[in-house]
Order: structure tokens, then sequence, then C-alpha cells
């Protein structure tokens, strides 16, 4: 068929649960592409939102400013709502996207860790939960504004249970936008191998408490255990196999400016995912019977430095 034939493919209802680094950006893509937006934030945030929109500053994506629609709360129906809160307030927020306002929605997450996917099945309709991840550096800066100064913009995904047509015309939406996407079949082998290049560079990142650069040269032996940790740990509990090139290529490339989004929440003295990306770890080690020393001292240290909130 002429490829000029095609029609467009429909706007959709995109609710955004966190309009944060992730969350606002995807919310800006979205509604410049025509899909009708509403980001799920607190009621200063949605105010702002209303009024102002979503700026984003990218040197990928451009520079632009697109009008959003805001509520503190999912009220009416979306076609998907994408999750794209820390896991330190997922629970919290999930009060503001109760199940009967999901309807048929698909509800995609954009979390750090693993045990988030069985949770959201158990709150929302299982084969409408969508396993996805994404490697990206991007930041809000104030309020609407997100900064998204690395090159990098990659989503996988796997279908799960999910409808296939449905699930199709998700991956459509998100290529269309501009994300790199790539459809895995192994779920559980898929959130493993992003926290496999995530933990690494946030653990040892945020105890360090320096820019990946200076981590990469002072560091890198701790980088190279967490890898090794994190592949034993995922074999002894999951049965699944990584491949220690990936990360470790990764590190060797990474922009010597980066800094993970824990360490940038630990410099503005802000709960850290260190449950979500380090207990994962150390639970799975634990049920696999392996250990996992490198991690478990940064995760101790690095729990200890911020106190008694830390898990």
């Amino acid at each position: 068929m002429d490829s000029a034939a095609v029609p467009e493919p429909a706007p959709q209802r995109a609710a955004i649960l966190g309009p944060g680094g992730i969350g606002g950006l995807l919310a800006g893509l979205l509604a410049r592409d025509g899909d009708q937006v509403t980001c799920i934030a607190t009621p200063r945030t949605a105010e702002h939102l209303r009024e102002h929109g979503v700026e984003v500053r990218s040197g990928r994506f451009g520079d632009f400013r697109v009008p959003v629609g805001a509520a503190t709360r999912l009220e009416a129906p979306v076609d998907v709502c994408y999750l794209a809160v820390k896991a330190t307030s997922l629970d919290e927020a999930l009060e503001e996207v109760p199940p009967q306002a999901i309807g048929d929605a698909l509800v995609v997450p954009f979390l750090n860790g693993i045990d988030h996917v069985e949770l959201l099945r158990r709150r929302y309709p299982a084969d409408q939960v969508v396993a996805a991840t994404i490697r990206i550096e991007s930041a809000r800066v104030a309020p609407g504004v997100i900064e998204h100064p690395s090159p990098f913009c990659a989503v996988d995904v796997a279908p799960g249970r999910a409808d296939p047509s449905r699930f199709n015309e998700l991956v459509a939406k998100l290529e269309r936008v501009g994300m790199d996407v790539a459809v895995r079949d192994d779920e559980r082998r898929m959130l493993w191998a992003k926290l496999l290049v995530l933990a690494p560079i946030a653990l040892v990142g945020t105890h360090e408490m320096a820019p990946f650069g200076e981590v990469r040269e002072r560091r890198r032996d701790d980088l190279d255990a967490v890898v090794h940790e994190i592949i034993a740990a995922a074999r002894a509990a999951d049965g699944v196999e990584l491949d220690p090139k990936v990360p470790l290529g990764m590190i060797d490339q990474a922009p010597a400016s980066m800094r993970s989004s824990m360490l940038r929440d630990a410099m503005a003295g802000k709960p850290l995912e260190l449950d979500a990306i380090g207990g994962t770890i150390l639970r799975a080690a634990a049920r696999g019977g392996v250990k996992a020393p490198v991690t478990e001292r940064l995760v101790a240290e690095i729990g200890a430095r911020e106190g008694p909130s830390s898990p």
C-alpha cells in the first residue's frame, strides 16, 4: 500500500501522573503531536500548568512551549495513563488515579525498579498494565519547565497481556513523538536490564556525590562490582541472564557531566529511590542465596546519610 494513503492516527487522550522530568517531557511531546493531555499533579503545579503549559528545552526535540490540561485527580476517561512519579511517592500518588477512573485505559509506568509492575496489576486490570522502561536524562528545573540535555531517549516496552492492537498503537505513538522504542518479549528481563544500567550509576554516583565523569575515574571498581552483583542476583532469583557488556559499555560512554536522578534528589535533599533501586537488588540476592556486598554497603551508607526516613 502507498504510505501516503495511510491515515494519520487519531489524537489520543493521555493522562500523565507526575509531570516532572520524564512526565513533563512526555506531556509536552504528546500535546505537541495533538493529543489531549491532562497532567495529574499537586494543586499548585496543576494551576501553573493550566495557566502556562509545559515548556521543553531539548537538544533532541527542540525548544517549545505547549498548552496542556491539568487536574489534581483523574476524573475524565483517557486512552492511556502514563505513570511518571518517583517510586518514593507512588502509593500516595496512585490515590489520585482510582481504579474506577482508569476504565479501559492502558496503564504505562515509567518507574525505576521492578516490583511496581505487580503492584499496579493488583490495583488495575492486569491486562491493561504495560511494563515499560525509559533511559533518559531529563529534569524539571521549575514547575512546567523541562530540560533534556542529553540526546538519548530510549523506551523499552513489553506487551504482557495487553490487547495487541492497543499495544501497537501505544508503540506507534511513542515512536511518532520522537522516542526510540524497542519492543521486548521478556518483560522480566527488560526490567532487570534497565536496573543493570541504572543502579551502578545511581548508587555509586550518589555515594560519591559527583558527576559521572569523576565517579567513573575514581570508583570504576565499585561500578564493575555492582554490575556483576546485579547479574548474579537476576540469575539466581529470576533465572534472567544479563550481558555485562551493555552496562559496562554505557559506563564507558556516558557523558562526564551526567548526574542520575538519585544524585540530583540527594543534592536537593529530596527522598531517594534507594529501596526501588538498591533494595530490589538486595531482595533478589537474598531470594537467590547470593551475596551482593558492594551493593549492600552502598545502600547502607547512602541510607545512613539520608537519615531515618530512608528505607
